[in-house]
């Protein structure tokens, strides 16, 4: 794959050596994510920040991550706040937006309209997730993380253990995160959920031509007696058609710590791609979990900015030239004091 001006619309776009490139640029960027060190190397670049759908983490960490590296970042965020309220067409504010800006990442609740906003753009166009379908770059974290995680027990991705847990029919981050592991061998696979949001059929087929074993199941504690990685995900409220209807699935599969110590080996790693469902009908990933040095959400996150630092750096062309533009970092917060 070439990065340099490539718009990041699937996980289809990746082979496996791409991977393993953009995962060691994004090594380089843990002293700039952690402000050991500044850089200004897309200073006069723009990103174009355009959710049309709620985010927190997605859309906060982008700005982050092109903030650390110089850039300048302008939102449009919510619909309503957008000229699609109008009946501009994505064609439009594509070619307009894409005049203001040098890349643009965009979130939109549908399914495909990344794709027809990228045909019309004049910049490359990161997808934030579009609808039920995909989410590309919360899979290279999460990816990311997996191999970060089984490293620190001397294991690689290849024979991978995982249980997906939770709402895998509308989860886009388990259909992305599915479709990067069969770039891998002999994995393990898990999917656990209700029968109504189970994993699409095409994608278990994926995986199984891929030459990985699935096994369905609906029981948590079984499911992740034997695996190094228990991947929950919430219920995808968003995607039903009611409020009532989304509520008949929460809080069947919930992980607290008796639950954990009891059925898990004791390697084995917690991640959610966030938000987790904390309240109380819900409740999938228990309080009492935090702190516990398996639960991985938070390093997912950290790690997030790594990713997008690297594919902002790859995309502009500008991955060999960060040290020439390092200065040193002038102020002292927690995060750097030495």
């Amino acid at each position: 794959m070439d990065f340099v001006g490539s718009n990041i619309l699937s996980v289809n776009q990746f082979e496996r050596q791409d991977l393993e490139q953009l995962f060691k640029v994004a090594d380089t960027m843990r002293p700039y994510a952690q402000r050991e060190k500044a850089t200004r190397v897309l200073e006069g670049a723009i990103l174009g920040n355009i959710f049309l759908e709620p985010s927190t983490r997605t859309r906060l960490s982008f700005g982050c991550a092109f903030d650390l590296l110089g850039g300048s970042v302008r939102e449009t965020v919510g619909a309503a706040a957008s000229a699609l309220v109008k009946g501009e067409s994505l064609y439009d504010t594509a070619w307009v937006l894409s005049g203001y800006s040098d890349v643009i990442c965009i979130r939109h609740p549908q399914a495909g309209s990344v794709a027809e906003f990228a045909a019309a753009s004049r910049v490359p166009v990161i997808n934030g997730g579009d609808g039920a379908n995909e989410h590309p770059t919360q899979a290279l974290l999460d990816l990311y993380t997996i191999r970060k995680e089984l490293a620190r027990h001397d294991r690689s991705v290849d024979t991978l253990r995982i249980a997906m847990i939770g709402d895998l029919k509308y989860g886009r981050t388990v259909h992305s995160l599915c479709k990067l592991l069969c770039l891998f061998n002999k994995i393990h696979i898990v999917l656990v959920s209700p029968p109504e949001l189970a994993m699409p059929l095409e994608l278990i087929a994926q995986l199984r031509e891929a030459g990985h074993t699935v096994k369905i199941s609906e029981q948590l504690e079984t499911a992740i007696a034997h695996v190094d990685i228990a991947y929950f995900t919430r219920v995808q409220e968003e995607r039903f058609s009611s409020q009532q209807e989304a509520n008949r699935f929460r809080g069947r599969l919930r992980l607290n710590r008796a639950v954990f110590t009891r059925y898990a080996e004791p390697n084995t790693v917690i991640m959610h791609p966030l938000p987790r469902d904390s309240r109380a009908e819900a409740n999938e990933l228990d309080p009492d979990l935090n702190g516990h040095p398996n639960l991985a959400i938070f390093r997912q996150t950290d790690n997030g900015l790594l990713v997008r630092m690297a594919l902002f750096a790859m995309l502009l062309g500008v991955e060999g030239k960060i040290e020439r533009h390092t200065y040193p970092v002038g102020w002292h917060s927690r995060r750097n004091l030495n």
